[in-house]
């Protein structure tokens, strides 16, 4: 094995979910988590949306530390993020619905990895329901650009729709119509603020595909699995939520 490719296999080591779980500990001991104002979000609404293959569980930290903060948190209804992309947009638009109902305005969209991608998508379809975009080490410049075996695992779960499995991506979403219109989409500039949120250090997606020229990218220095539990992440996401937060509420108070 080359030396490349030793160096891919321990990335991807890296990025193994057990690996992940290690920098909890310092999560929780940092200030970024344990100084929690509850008026800092103002009730403003976010809708997470997971990244490939896992649920909105996944995100339970940020939902958290979220809520711990006086937003108004809530999942974004996709289950296991493996099914068609189009489908899903479809869903995460009516969840953006029902919690900007719920809320009384529009909301923060929030999404890791894919997910950011599916968010990126939702937003752009309807301005009109999304006040800030927040994406964690999500490719959005080329959504087929991620490590070999993450395309490996959306090449099975188009070969298992084929065979009639349901809820799951199919062809069309890695090559045909679906995979064009959605790329195509992922481009649009945007009409409201939003973050991209990269590392360097991510084993799964290259950083340079998460460089979307329509949002503000900031660098952090984690993996890509362990976005959502690294305190880099989070004070970078902190003064950007509560300035959208600001803004709404000062938009409320006007009436």
């Amino acid at each position: 094995m080359t030396m490349s490719g030793v160096g891919q296999l321990r990335s991807l080591a890296r990025e193994h979910v057990a690996v992940a779980a290690l920098t909890i500990p310092r999560l929780l001991r940092h200030p970024v988590w344990r100084d929690a104002d509850p008026h800092e979000g103002a009730g403003l609404g976010v809708v997470l949306v997971p990244g490939f293959g896992t649920s909105d569980f996944s995100l339970t930290f940020a939902t958290t530390w979220l809520r711990a903060r006086g937003y108004v948190p809530t999942g974004a209804g996709v289950g296991f993020n493996v099914g068609c992309t189009s489908e899903l947009v479809d869903r995460i638009e009516q969840r953006l619905e029902e919690h900007a109902e719920t809320t009384g305005g529009p909301v923060v969209l929030l999404g890791q990895s894919r997910g950011g991608g599916l968010a990126r998508l939702a937003a752009a379809r309807r301005p009109d329901l999304v006040c800030g975009l927040v994406m964690l080490g999500s490719p959005v410049l080329d959504p087929m650009g991620a490590h070999l075996h993450v395309l490996l695992a959306a090449r099975v779960l188009a070969g298992l729709s084929a065979i009639g499995v349901p809820g799951l991506m199919d062809s069309d979403c890695l090559s045909g119509t679906c995979f064009e219109d959605n790329v195509a989409a992922a481009t649009t500039p945007l009409e409201m603020s939003a973050v991209s949120v990269y590392s360097k250090s991510d084993g799964i997606v290259p950083w340079q595909l998460c460089l979307d020229p329509s949002a503000e990218c900031v660098e952090v220095h984690c993996t890509h699995t362990g976005m959502g539990l690294d305190p880099d992440a989070y004070l970078a996401l902190r003064p950007r939520l509560a300035r959208w937060a600001a803004e709404r509420f000062d938009l409320r108070d006007a009436g």
